[in-house]
């Protein structure tokens, strides 16, 4: 055999002995185990607690943009090592490539942040103003949730005057 090829020979062995142990390991678990079902064995067990409503198909979109931001550390790294490692030997060719590399990785991280990538508590309504009394022609008393009352004009509303609703006070 080849002094070059003979070095990985422990490798192959040791990946020839994984997969059998794994292959062993199922067909022994198939063979050995008890194959008495009951409802309690299907049910879906998580940490005890029995299911109130039905589980979501789907995960939410922010889980997976979390999970490549996670892949675009990991690439970064991957490629900044050996770039560091290396430096001294690649000159001012290697610092503008992992340059222009690192401002692309940066702008896009910045696209994720301004995205809301990262905000994973629950969304945030806009409030908008409400419009301004004066829009319904009528002043005074702020009409939202008045329908079906009566107007009062704000001269009527003096110090111990009440205002009418229809029924006669005495």
């Amino acid at each position: 055999m080849n002094n070059g090829l003979a070095e990985y020979l422990p490798v192959l062995v040791l990946g020839v002995l994984a997969v059998l142990f794994v292959l062993v390991s199922i067909i022994a678990s198939r063979l050995l185990a008890p194959q008495r079902s009951t409802n309690a064995k299907l049910a879906s067990y998580e940490c005890g607690i029995v299911d109130q409503a039905a589980i979501p198909e789907r995960f939410p979109v922010r889980f997976y943009l979390v999970a490549m931001l996670f892949i675009m550390f990991d690439i970064e790294i991957v490629f900044l090592y050996p770039w560091a490692v290396a430096n001294s030997q690649l000159g001012l060719f290697g610092f503008m490539a992992m340059l222009i590399f690192v401002v692309i990785f940066f702008l896009s991280f910045v696209y994720e942040l301004a995205m809301g990538g990262l905000e994973w508590g629950p969304r945030k309504r806009r409030v908008l103003p409400l419009p301004p009394a004066s829009r319904s022609g009528i002043t005074g008393v702020r009409t939202v949730g008045l329908t079906g009352r009566e107007h009062v004009p704000d001269a009527a509303w003096s110090g111990a005057q009440q205002p009418s609703s229809g029924t006669a006070a005495g």
